[in-house]
């Protein structure tokens, strides 16, 4: 008798006895295992699957499949090969009783694809190895037991000055609309602030031939005179 099961996602055709590798099963090497997606049973074809059948098998190890070399094929002498280092993860199992009925009282575990399964011995060694030892549970206990030290009395700080607040020549500066002046922007009544000219007195007494740090026009002159009156 044959039959048809189906497990990560490939179909395979049976017989008791063969020896497959499939998809990594989430089961170590002599547990016995159940497939109970049977597609087909003999002559018994399942919409989708055949009620209450199952395939038993045995595992026989944990496998990994072959490196795979990938040829290119290209003109003379431009052909390429790559060898894959992936390998897939499998299991070899050897089919054991394929029953056509009663697989839901047969008590053997499921089958499970599992990439990532651990098992009970790798969960029971991850524990060990994850558990302090005594000595370090004694080390632990004892500075648990000893009282925290107190807290550094708070001393008062002091105060640090802010770079960014205001002095009393910034406080000064700019005391005239300087933009209001015709032909006068932002950048020139920037160089006049630093040069000194703040207002618009000051700015109708600056000397046009020898002030130097902008070119000051004589019509800014006459502009700032009459706004200072």
């Amino acid at each position: 008798m044959f039959a048809v099961l189906k497990t990560g996602g490939k179909q395979y055709r049976v017989t008791t006895g063969d020896v497959l590798r499939v998809e990594k099963i989430a089961a170590e090497t002599g547990d016995k295992i159940q497939f109970n997606e049977i597609l087909m049973v003999g002559n018994n074809v399942g919409l989708p699957l055949v009620a209450d059948a199952g395939v038993q098998a045995e595992v026989i190890d944990q496998i990994k499949g072959d490196k795979t070399i990938n040829f290119v094929k290209r003109r003379r002498k431009h052909s390429s090969k790559r060898t894959k280092g992936h390998r897939q993860q499998l299991t070899l199992v050897r089919i054991g009783d394929i029953l056509e009925t009663g697989a839901g009282k047969s008590g053997v575990m499921a089958a499970l694809n599992g990439t990532g399964f651990m098992s009970a011995s790798m969960i029971e060694r991850a524990a060990n190895k994850g558990a302090p030892s005594s000595l370090k549970a004694a080390a632990n206990a004892g500075r648990a037991s000893q009282p925290k030290k107190a807290a550094k009395a708070a001393t008062p700080k002091a105060a640090v000055p802010v770079a960014n607040e205001p002095t009393a020549e910034k406080a000064s500066v700019a005391s005239d609309d300087l933009t209001a002046i015709t032909g006068v922007g932002p950048a020139a009544a920037k160089k006049l602030i630093e040069a000194g000219i703040t207002s618009y007195a000051a700015l109708a007494a600056v000397d046009v031939d020898t002030f130097d740090a902008v070119k000051v026009k004589p019509e800014w002159v006459a502009q700032a005179a009459d706004l200072a009156k």
